[in-house]
């Protein structure tokens, strides 16, 4: 089935000129965003046609900034059809991965898509390293505090109160305060 997408980002601009070309290419359905930027990642019209994609499936569209802007943004969306077995067509650039022309334009793009997530990935891990060399706590916030946690710690080791009774205390579970005590500990042992 070949589906369409048009965009227009300003609320004056028609998208008539695209949904005739859209129509006059055999789309049976179009999808769009009236008066939304192509910058923008996350647009209604556009959500709701990659959600209605399926395998075999073509995905048409007049000129390929009227998917987005961002380079970046392009390729991954382009990576992502042709990994769910979704072709492309931008009518006016002349990509169509129904062709064989079409397809080497479009593996290109995948793998330009393919080095920009490495790129991504490296940079996100360095990011990552480099904060806990400064001691930043890397992920979700902690529960307990090192406070709490030497708390519940004197009060185990003094025997007045319990793992499960502590955990109820500062409105945890049970494991959370043990993996908690166990860092602690190791924590010390070092």
């Amino acid at each position: 089935m070949k589906i369409g997408y048009v965009r227009v980002s300003d609320d004056d601009q028609t998208e008539a000129l695209q949904i005739d070309a859209l129509k006059a290419a055999g789309c049976e359905v179009v999808y769009g965003d009236h008066g939304v930027s192509g910058t923008l990642v996350l647009r209604k019209g556009l959500a709701k046609v990659l959600a209605e994609l399926q395998a075999g499936d073509t995905l048409v569209v007049w000129k390929l900034d009227r998917l987005g802007r961002s380079t970046i943004h392009l390729l991954m969306l382009l990576d992502d059809l042709r990994q769910r077995g979704v072709d492309f067509v931008s009518l006016t650039q002349g990509i169509d991965t129904t062709t064989s022309v079409g397809r080497m334009v479009y593996g290109q793009l995948a793998v330009f898509a393919e080095f920009e997530r490495e790129q991504i990935r490296e940079r996100t891990k360095a990011g990552m390293a480099a904060a806990k060399r400064r001691g930043k706590h890397i992920g979700r916030p902690k529960k307990l505090t090192p406070a709490q946690v030497d708390h519940a710690a004197h009060k185990l080791e003094a025997g007045t109160d319990t793992i499960s009774g502590m955990a109820q205390t500062f409105d945890v579970s049970a494991l959370t305060l043990s993996r908690a005590l166990k860092a602690r500990e190791e924590l010390e042992a070092v």
